[in-house]
This record gives structure tokens, C-alpha cells and sequence, in this order.
């Protein structure tokens, strides 16, 4: 008489339940939401569940990341860019569709813009700095009257070609660079995204290499007369490691599982 096998079905774990409030207390303390001036309307921008068992996060709030979002089932979804800058000023045209989707999907959207970026373990740019391998790292580029981005020394003296092969590897996307400072590079400075208004910052005090995402025209010239180096990484692709780390970061506080909605721009 043949043995019968036993099989052992996995019963899989129900996902953890969290309140919606409790994720938003936890993230506007950890980030110091209201203490940190910016345009952007931080926090929760539109409430959606009550309850919720999966989070998705992505760099901007769009169409596209909420209808990925409804399908992969969450019931909230963290963005860096939101929808309300400078308060509210009327719901029509997009605004109102993006408003109505969440509002019918019973989605709940929560921005974090700059909070996020200069977070000193969650953020865009210390991550960045972290991913490059800075030492004696310090805070940079002042906007709005806080520190946004970080410097630091490199490990070894490098060249613009090493430093763009670090870049395009750690953010995994296209990059491109201004070749106009020292041969061999001591020390870097990083603020992701549209940073280049810091770029005066770098130059006064000669770092040797520049870091953000968006290129601008006017850099080309500031760039060359100031003796400096510059590396875009892309304003999408610079602004993902925050994101990816607060679902981390979440994950690990409530158990929630947590998806990234990648939705790619050219910028």
C-alpha cells in the first residue's frame, strides 16, 4: 500500500491593519511636518480609508500612481510631489479628477515634499549621501531657511567619469554632467531634485562636485566660471530613495506591506 504523502499548506499571515490616523501622526512627527516651511501642503492631502493594510508610494502624485495603486489594493498612497501647493485655490480641470479618483477609490494621498528631502535618515539627500559614500558629512543648500542638502568628503580623490558611473549606478537612470571643476574630486555636495539653486552655495565654498537632479541652462555658464563640476542624476530618479525608505520605514513600525508605484518621468 503506497505511502500518502502529507502536504503541508502555508496559511498565509492576514495583512496588518493600521489606522490611517496613526500612520499620519507617525509620519507628520517623524518628518516634522508642520515645523518645516514649504510650499508644498505637507501631510495628509486627501483622506481616503479609515483602515489600512497596504501603502503605495511613489514620486509624484498622478493619475497613473492611483490607478496602480487601486489595482495592486491599497488604501493610501505617499507621494514626494502632492497635489496642493500653496493652499487650495479652486477643484476643476485636474485637480478635480485627481480629487474624484481618490475620493471614489476611498484612497488617502499624503505629500511630503521638502520634510522629506532633507530628512537626516529617511531623506532624499542623505540616502544619497550615504549610497555615495560621503564622510564628515554636513548640512547644505539653505532654502527657505533650512538646510536641505548634505556635503561630504569622497573616500579617495575621484574624477567626474567615476562619480558618474557612482551616480548612474545608485539611481539606476540616465545622467549627464557639467565637466568644469577640479580634475580630481575631493568632496561633494547633494541636493536632489530641482537643486540647483544651491549651486551658488557650492561654489563659494569650492566644493569640488555638485549634485542634483534637473539640469538647468544657466548652470552651463555658472558652472564654468565658478570652477566647478556638476552630475544630473534626474529629478524623478533622485527623489525615489525617500519614498522607498519611509515604506521601509513603515513596514517595519506597523508590519503593513508596502509597494512602490514606479511611474518614470523624462526629467
Amino acid at each position: 500500500m503506497p505511502i500518502r504523502k502529507t502536504v503541508l499548506t502555508r496559511i498565509k499571515a492576514p495583512a496588518a491593519r493600521v489606522s490611517r490616523d496613526a500612520i499620519v501622526e507617525l509620519l507628520d512627527k517623524t518628518l516634522r511636518t508642520s515645523e518645516i516651511p514649504d510650499s508644498s501642503v505637507n501631510g495628509l492631502q486627501v483622506e481616503g480609508a479609515a483602515e489600512v493594510t497596504r501603502v503605495g508610494f511613489a514620486v509624484d502624485a498622478s493619475l497613473a500612481a492611483y490607478k496602480l495603486a487601486a489595482e495592486k489594493g491599497c488604501q493610501m498612497v505617499i507621494v514626494h510631489h502632492g497635489i496642493i501647493w500653496d493652499g487650495i485655490k479652486s477643484v476643476t480641470g485636474v485637480i478635480h479628477k485627481h480629487i474624484e479618483f481618490l475620493i471614489k477609490n476611498n484612497i488617502s494621498l499624503y505629500a511630503s515634499h521638502l520634510p522629506l528631502d532633507m530628512h537626516p535618515t529617511l531623506g532624499n539627500n542623505a540616502l544619497i549621501a550615504k549610497a555615495l559614500g560621503l564622510k564628515n558629512i554636513q548640512p547644505f543648500g539653505v532654502y527657505k531657511g533650512s538646510h536641505i542638502g548634505f556635503e561630504g568628503d569622497l573616500t579617495k580623490p575621484e574624477t567626474i567619469k567615476s562619480m558618474s558611473d557612482k551616480v548612474k549606478k545608485a539611481f539606476n537612470g540616465p545622467t549627464s554632467a557639467l565637466p568644469f571643476g577640479p580634475q580630481k574630486i575631493r568632496r561633494a555636495a547633494v541636493v536632489s531634485g530641482r537643486g540647483t539653486a544651491a549651486l551658488p552655495e557650492a561654489i563659494e565654498k569650492k566644493i569640488g562636485l555638485f549634485i542634483t537632479g534637473e539640469p538647468i541652462h544657466e548652470n552651463h555658464h555658472a558652472a564654468l566660471e565658478g570652477n566647478i563640476n556638476i552630475i544630473y542624476g534626474g529629478h524623478y530618479h533622485t527623489e525615489i530613495p525617500g519614498v522607498r525608505a519611509v515604506g521601509e520605514f513603515l513596514n517595519k513600525k506597523f508590519g503593513i506591506d508596502s509597494v512602490f508605484l514606479d511611474i518614470p518621468t523624462l526629467v
